[in-house]
């Protein structure tokens, strides 16, 4: 159940980045999480845009844009390796969207937020991670046996 928040000013997209941008991040957080690519894992998996009116961001330098992502997983979803990979791909994904480069990497901030175990709901119930990964494994099974 994870979920990535892009905050980015208002056209620092470009009108295909923007298109493509929550899908795309939806895609790498899934990978990076090891979720199984099916339609029940990938309608848990939120993507939310929130664009700043213009001038409302800048840095005490300039006002070039800058990029953050948030990311929120289930405590103990990624190991240091799938972290540093989920970052490196998220900056990518951001920076393709932007229709910047990779010398323009630092714009882009990531925050992985890991949510305790105990307290991440949905549908009225706590839902625990052992119980997703239970159910990606069976998901795992399922498509590999079809």
């Amino acid at each position: 159940m994870p979920m990535i928040e892009l905050t980015a000013p208002e056209g620092a997209l470009s009108p295909e980045g923007r298109k493509s941008v929550q899908q795309g991040l939806a895609g790498v957080l899934m990978h990076w999480e090891g979720a199984p690519d099916t339609a029940f894992f990938r309608s848990l998996t939120w993507t939310c845009l929130h664009e700043l009116p213009a001038g409302a961001q800048t840095t005490a330098e300039d006002s070039a844009p800058r990029f953050r992502v948030e990311v929120t997983v289930p405590q103990g979803a990624l190991s240091e390796r799938r972290k540093a990979g989920l970052i490196a791909d998220v900056t990518s994904t951001v920076l393709a969207a932007a229709g910047l480069g990779e010398a323009e990497a630092l714009r882009v901030w990531v925050l992985i937020r890991e949510q305790p175990e105990g307290t991440w709901g949905a549908g009225g119930s706590v839902v625990r991670f052992a119980e997703l990964v239970a159910l990606a494994n069976e998901q795992r099974e399922q498509t590999s046996g079809a």
